[in-house]
């Protein structure tokens, strides 16, 4: 296949303006503006997907993305929308991710790819084989997990994923799951319980075809879907096109070209940032134009996740933002900057500090471990006055009866406003 060269940009923007439509975008200008599951579903269809994580801190990294933008949003909000009202799938998309259930035939691609590659892996063998009796176990019980298969989770392990080993019936649950003939009932932590696809999702559903009837076609929704996900694309780094079938740089490129063509996307560039070509959808451009034409609103603050997806691109949140967001959870602890589990902290359109949370889930006490500001950051009343408002909203998300400051921040004058905020 032909290299292509990406489109020459229309129009530039200046860091600013960029900042105000991703926060915009993503519904963070200003935070917790979303009053409703209808709200939650319409952001969901703007971003496409949102990461699922399983480390639980002060929630999943699911449920931070939802408070930063929900009023009143609790830890159940996420499990209601996807384990109760179906609204939303817990799925596959860029890694593991959450989007809307309407969303499942446009996916019957990967799911075929899933079969082909069980198909075709040595190391599916034993779990393919293994499958349809696991398949009728769960046909006659309901609702199953991998504890719930005791005879065959007594057999010897076997070679899985990420180098680890997996009991047979777990892998055989995880191909059936990749192939969409099971999906997840419910959660409980982070072990998933399966069922039957049909007994997850309507019948209209499930017969529905795939509306993407070409590769070509395919490409083409995908990565708008993606470009939309990040608000603003860059289409250099793979990982970031992760989970797009076929979607090599050659891909990518001319099919961001057709999308330009087509007027389904739109080529930017950024002010002082020379030799670059970024992407936003049409669809977005009068986002842009509202940020461009209305006074900025009241700043507030936020405490995004980890893998928010405003931060999915760290060198453009580097660029546009001037901040350098490393989630350390991985990291060695000798080689942390910060610590373990750190979240970014949003006040108007700029970072201006880094919050290390604890909570104990037995006695309800958000600890502020540690915290640090952002160079050149100068809190002033208001500042804190919208920091003392995210606490307790945060501690009101996790359902905390207390807020303390931790041992290397307790006699900090910087956060006497998050001392007011205990018991």
């Amino acid at each position: 296949m032909a290299k292509f060269s990406l489109p020459s940009p229309t129009m530039t923007l200046s860091k600013a303006q960029v900042r105000r439509f991703l926060l915009a975008h993503h519904a963070l200008w200003p935070p917790r503006q979303i009053q409703d599951k209808a709200g939650v579903l319409d952001f969901f269809r703007r971003v496409g997907c949102i990461q699922f994580d399983p480390i639980d801190i002060v929630g999943r990294n699911p449920d931070l993305v939802l408070h930063a933008r929900v009023a009143g949003c609790g830890l159940d909000l996420l499990n209601e929308m996807l384990y109760t009202d179906r609204l939303l799938w817990d799925g596959w998309d860029k890694v593991a991710s959450i989007y809307l259930t309407a969303d499942w035939p446009t996916f019957a691609r990967r799911r075929a790819a899933m079969r082909r590659h069980h198909a075709e892996s040595k190391r599916s063998k034993p779990g393919l084989e293994a499958a349809p009796d696991v398949l009728e176990v769960v046909r006659r019980r309901g609702p199953t997990s991998s504890l719930d298969l005791k005879d065959l989770e007594e057999e010897d392990t076997v070679s899985w994923s990420w180098g680890r080993r997996a009991r047979l019936g777990s892998a055989a649950l995880e191909i059936l799951y990749d192939t969409g003939e099971l999906g997840i009932h419910h959660r409980i932590a982070n072990r998933r319980v399966f069922d039957l696809i049909e007994r997850l999702l309507p019948a209209e559903l499930l017969e529905a075809p795939d509306p993407n009837e070409t590769d070509e076609g395919y490409q083409n929704w995908h990565i708008l879907r993606r470009v939309g996900s990040y608000g603003l694309a860059y289409a250099g780094i793979g990982h970031y096109w992760q989970g797009i079938l076929g979607a090599d740089g050659t891909v990518r490129h001319a099919t961001l070209t057709r999308l330009v063509e087509r007027g389904d996307a739109v080529a930017v560039a950024l002010a002082d940032v020379p030799k670059q070509v970024f992407f936003m959808r049409a669809a977005d451009l009068p986002t842009l134009e509202t940020v461009r034409d209305q006074d900025s609103p009241q700043p507030q603050a936020a405490f995004i996740a980890p893998l928010d997806n405003l931060i999915w691109n760290r060198i453009l949140i580097g660029l546009v933002f001037d901040f350098d967001y490393t989630w350390e959870v991985y990291t060695p602890a000798a080689k942390r900057k910060y610590a373990h589990y750190v979240l970014p902290v949003l006040y108007g359109d700029r970072f201006v500090a880094r919050f290390e949370p604890a909570f104990d889930k037995k006695t309800r006490e958000l600890t502020v471990a540690n915290w640090w500001w952002e160079e050149g950051v100068r809190p002033d009343g208001a500042m804190c006055t919208a920091l003392a408002d995210c606490l307790s909203e945060f501690a009101r998300y996790l359902d905390a009866e207390q807020v303390q400051l931790g041992e290397k921040v307790v006699g900090e004058k910087s956060l006497r406003w998050a001392a007011c905020q205990g018991g």
